[in-house]
């Protein structure tokens, strides 16, 4: 008999664009609470949402393990648990059903059981961990199973259903020594699955790991429910000697640093690099950053040398004002600087792109495409502006929001405040964007591989067919974006169309 079963809400199957992309990792939030909890001298096991097809199989756990604890535990370095998704908050809910059904203590952890405490303890729950939750869990533990007789309004960081109704006990303060916890359980996961469809999908096999917890800027739209403004980094050495057991191990071709932001300390991604090489384990890696902080001086020499693949950029915007009221800390400029920089050390940068923030016009959204044409970024995502409770933002439109405040899932897109323009101008945008995008990247790849013969697959052929019909469909798609935008009470400034080699040359600040 089990003691804790845990499991985390996030299935993949219940996302169609990233069940689509098939580039699925395990819950690594999930993984390092198993871990810390097995620690502590607990029998653990763990349910595996992301590849499950539906919450039957987390069902068919808990009749299996018949643990005494249901522990919904969210992987809190997946970004889309930070987004709180409406049909991952109706799989939670499930889920604390069942586990209730079978007579489980239920312990809930993640960012929306955070901001929604007492909607997730009515649903169910007997406890929250309010944010970051290995230090409570493990308190609460002891005290569930008798080995401590601390009162549950003494458990700092916790939301329980008391005799009065809900009740928020204060908050924890974070781990500072995340050196000192246990690697995540990955015994747990069903490693073999995972490296089967990467090689099926991709051709290569990746793992994912995290250096570092928390942000501390200030960007006025990103929740941060788990670790606020605060920051905190494993050494360079702690996460070397992590990568080197992953290698011996489970043998990935690849690592994604899941962190919000990697390296922020002076000198870290150097010792990393050094560390890397010393030990023999370089290995190709994405990670995300920020333009300003590649600019450090060796940041991105350090970075190719350690082996990155691909720098994420949190871009936002090609236009400055809609940065600034963003407070997002960057400029336009040093965008242009860091893809040019990290191209020619030969690492790959892609752009997060969002659109929609109050204020933005038809104007900044050409100056944002304008901004991907010159600087040629290797990938784009795209998102609209999402107000989420603890935000500036969020309090900014609050009054706007309708009874829908959440995305269903991660290719909604809905705009959910009065905001620029109409959903559907915003969804027409991401067909727009990704056309133009996709078809320059295939029309170079072909020209690329007809430089070097050698290199010339069917695959550049199919591609430069796709790229054809995108290009050929593009200005279709921009008159109904024109008349999307007519709809909205913006039909002044028409979408430019897209730009020649020559004149889509990086313009000048004064330009911009």
């Amino acid at each position: 008999m089990t003691d804790f079963l845990f499991g985390q809400s996030y299935y993949l199957h219940f996302d169609p664009k990233l069940l689509e992309a098939m580039q699925p990792y395990p819950p690594l939030g999930t993984m390092y609470a198993a871990s810390t909890l097995r620690e502590e001298g607990y029998e653990v096991a763990l349910f595996d949402a992301m590849l499950a097809e539906s919450e039957a199989e987390w069902a068919a756990q808990l009749a299996s393990h018949r643990p005494r604890f249901a522990v919904i535990y969210e992987d809190n370095f997946n970004y889309l648990s930070k987004m709180c998704l409406l049909r991952m908050r109706e799989a939670a809910f499930t889920m604390i059903e069942s586990a209730q059904a079978e007579g489980c203590t239920v312990i809930v952890c993640g960012s929306d059981a955070t901001d929604h405490a007492e909607g997730y303890l009515e649903a169910g729950a007997d406890f929250v961990l309010l944010g970051e939750g290995e230090a409570t869990l493990v308190e609460l533990a002891a005290r569930l199973t008798a080995q401590s007789t601390t009162p549950f309004d003494e458990i700092q960081g916790l939301a329980w259903q008391s005799d009065d109704g809900p009740r928020r006990n204060p908050r924890r303060g974070d781990i500072k020594d995340v050196d000192a916890l246990p690697f995540p359980a990955w015994d747990l996961i069903d490693v073999e699955r995972y490296r089967r469809i990467w090689l099926d999908h991709h051709g290569y096999f990746s793992m994912n790991m995290v250096t570092t917890r928390g942000c501390p800027y200030h960007c006025n739209w990103c929740a941060k429910p788990i670790w606020g403004q605060r920051y905190n980094s494993r050494s360079p050495e702690n996460v070397v000697a992590e990568l080197k057991w992953l290698k011996a191990t489970y043998h990935p071709d690849h690592i994604w640093f899941a962190d919000d932001i990697v390296g922020l300390k002076p000198r870290w991604w150097s010792r990393f690099a050094d560390l890397v090489e010393a030990e023999g384990v370089r290995t190709p890696f994405k990670c995300l950053s920020r333009a300003d902080l590649l600019l450090r001086d060796g940041d991105i020499p350090a970075l190719a040398r350690a082996g990155c693949d691909i720098v994420w950029i949190g871009a936002e915007s090609g236009a400055q004002h809609v940065l600034d009221r963003m407070e997002k800390g960057t400029k336009v400029e040093q965008i242009y600087e860091a893809a040019a920089r990290l191209h020619d050390a030969g690492v790959r940068v892609g752009f997060f792109l969002q659109f929609g923030y109050p204020g933005e016009t038809r104007a900044d959204i050409e100056k944002t495409i304008q901004m991907v044409r010159d600087c040629e970024p290797d990938d784009i995502g795209m998102s609209v502006s999402y107000p989420l409770p603890g935000t500036k933002f969020y309090e900014r439109v609050k009054s706007e929001l309708g009874t829908k405040q959440n995305w269903q899932d991660s290719s909604d897109l809905a705009m959910l405040y009065e905001g620029p323009f109409s959903t559907d101008f915003y969804r027409q945008l991401h067909t727009v964007l990704h056309k133009e995008y996709r078809s320059r990247k295939r029309w170079q790849a072909l020209a690329n591989a007809v430089q070097r013969p050698a290199t010339l697959r069917p695959t550049h052929l199919l591609g430069a067919g796709k790229a054809g019909y995108h290009w050929l469909t593009l200005p279709w798609a921009r008159r109904k974006l024109d008349a999307l935008a007519h709809a909205s009470g913006d039909g002044l400034t028409a979408l430019a169309p897209a730009l020649s080699h020559e004149e889509s040359a990086t313009p000048t600040p004064q330009e911009r």
